[in-house]
């Protein structure tokens, strides 16, 4: 498969470890690619439901072809969020290309990039954890329970269907909350003086610019792979939002067969990192 050149790639809210996480897809989008940087922008491993019972090969996989970014020289940097806070007690760690901090500001070109999850906005993370994690658990079940019943519609040869999304969309609060999310971001990066502010968090891809009482930004917001199964890509000075499509990765088995080749190298430098991480 030729793999794209990207300049910047962000993706977030990933969760793995859980039901509803498209690994495999992700996947295939990560081999589709060749970025210089790769941002994971918050809540990529929910250690919040993280079990041992679960954690498929496919969940593997995506964390190996990551470390093979790295042994290409990719530069990785890993941004907390809520579901990994954990990682924030290791917060400025940097190993290789390889970057652990809460939030970033890079530049691109002469303008400023400002890259954080954004759960600091949501006052429930802030002021009811344990009403936040329930919800998360509540979401993981609405989500599996989706995809039985989307797998019932797929043999009828119906249109699928999105629980969380109708859900989302019937609460004025929910379409209420994803607004002064964006807008309070938007102020903030304002204020500070960047061109650009990109977020995770809420699971909603957008690219847009906001205009504030003190000036205007280009909101961006990586979504998920959960439902939207987005991600933003920056290259030759633009962005755009990348959107998985299923139709693209219909792979011959030679395209299958060179994969588990790249699986298997991507083993190999797992355990070639991990060696130099001992030393």
């Amino acid at each position: 498969m030729t793999k794209r050149e990207v300049d910047l790639v962000v993706i977030s809210d990933v969760h793995l470890g859980t039901y509803g996480c498209h690994a495999k897809e992700l996947l295939n989008y990560l081999k589709s690619i060749r970025p210089k940087t790769l941002i994971l922008n918050g809540d990529i491993i929910d250690i919040w439901q993280f079990s041992k019972s679960y954690w498929p090969d496919s969940h593997m996989k995506v964390v190996r072809r990551i470390m093979k970014f790295l042994t290409e020289g990719t530069k990785v940097h890993y941004l907390t969020g809520n579901h990994d806070e954990m990682l924030r007690k290791f917060s400025d760690l940097q190993i290789g290309n390889f970057y652990l901090a809460d939030k970033l500001v890079m530049n691109l070109g002469e303008k400023e990039a400002w890259f954080f999850h954004g759960d600091v906005f949501d006052v429930t993370m802030q002021h009811s954890k344990w009403l936040a994690k329930l919800g998360a658990i509540g979401y993981d079940t609405l989500i599996l329970i989706n995809s039985f019943v989307n797998w019932c519609l797929t043999m009828m040869k119906r249109e699928k269907m999105s629980f969380s999304k109708r859900v989302k969309a019937s609460f004025k609060n929910a379409v209420k909350f994803i607004n002064d999310f964006e807008y309070t971001a938007a102020e903030l990066a304002v204020d500070k003086g960047y061109t650009y502010v990109v977020c995770g968090h809420i699971h909603q891809p957008e690219l847009k610019t906001i205009e504030t009482e003190n000036g205007n930004v280009l909101y961006l917001n990586s979504g998920d792979w959960v439902e939207n199964l987005s991600a933003l890509e920056y290259h030759n000075d633009e962005w755009s939002i990348y959107k998985y499509n299923s139709m693209s990765f219909n792979n011959t088995e030679e395209d299958t067969e060179s994969y588990d080749a790249e699986d298997l190298s991507a083993k190999l430098d797992v355990h070639q990192i991990l060696k130099q991480f001992r030393q």
